[in-house]
């Protein structure tokens, strides 16, 4: 049996904090139609590395460019992913209250006093001393369940609207026990996470994010959209990619293999 370092988040944040989206009048039909496409029903990881500085993040989806609007890293700070209800405002705005000095605790409860829809938004923040604090969608719909987080050393991965709880399991079992650079990592656990199940609703898109210091933008970036099988895809072009972020991780190599060739029978990929 694995010696998992994660525990199970499954509870909600409730701290005090700066409002950030002004309340809204309830919604009308219309409206309520057309916030359903906000809903990122996502699998994400965020991850750091204290020595060097490097950031993380990686992310799946059945949602358009979910690899651009989701995740957000900064070299030297931390990561950091909105997801279910996502709001990319929110995603520098959370980085600078990281650089401030805010907790992740205490980020989270920023973005979400006074939010109306906190009950439905995913919030995971990770700072470079890799404190982790994460917030599910406690009143998702039926239809984005099943939703949980794990978070462990210097790691938090979390979904919702996934196929069950061994997304999240594997997710965090291969960024423990993968060999290879922290982008091989997070790579490495989104592949398992798509093996597992991912998103129960299908495999439209995936990316990659990673800052390092010394280096405008991102370090290292990649991303699928538009796919019938964009982890798979991702994971293809990652194997085919050369560049320093990478290290010695096989499922990063060529000649490329399906990690999961048998997936629905849940057959596992490299580590």
């Amino acid at each position: 049996m694995r010696n998992l370092m994660p525990v199970l988040a499954c509870a909600s944040l409730w701290l005090s904090g700066c409002a950030q989206e002004s309340p809204r009048s309830e919604p009308t039909t219309t409206s309520m139609t057309r916030a359903r496409s906000d809903v990122t029903a996502t699998f994400s990881i965020v991850a750091v590395d204290p020595e060097s500085g490097i950031c993380g993040a990686a992310v799946a989806s059945k949602y358009p460019d979910v690899g651009k609007v989701v995740p957000f890293v900064r070299p030297g700070v931390g990561a950091f992913c909105t997801q279910h209800y996502h709001h990319p405002p929110w995603g520098e705005q959370a980085l600078d209250l990281v650089e401030d000095g805010k907790a992740p605790a205490e980020v989270i409860a920023a973005l979400l006093k006074g939010d109306r829809r906190r009950d439905q938004r995913q919030l995971a923040v990770i700072d470079i001393q890799g404190r982790t604090a994460v917030h599910n969608p406690t009143s998702a719909p039926k239809e984005s369940r099943y939703w949980g987080a794990m978070t462990g050393r210097y790691y938090a991965c979390q979904g919702n609207t996934l196929s069950g709880r061994a997304v999240v399991v594997e997710m965090a079992a291969a960024y423990e026990e993968t060999d290879g650079s922290l982008t091989d990592r997070l790579m490495a656990a989104l592949v398992a996470a798509d093996c597992a199940g991912g998103d129960h609703r299908g495999r439209l898109a995936a990316g990659i994010r990673v800052a390092k210091p010394g280096h405008p933008g991102y370090w290292f970036e990649l991303y699928v959209d538009g796919s019938d099988d964009a982890v798979l895809e991702l994971a293809k072009k990652y194997a085919e990619t050369e560049h320093e972020a990478k290290g010695n991780w096989p499922g990063g190599k060529l000649p490329f293999r399906d990690p999961c060739p048998q997936r629905f029978k849940k057959t596992k990929p490299p580590r």
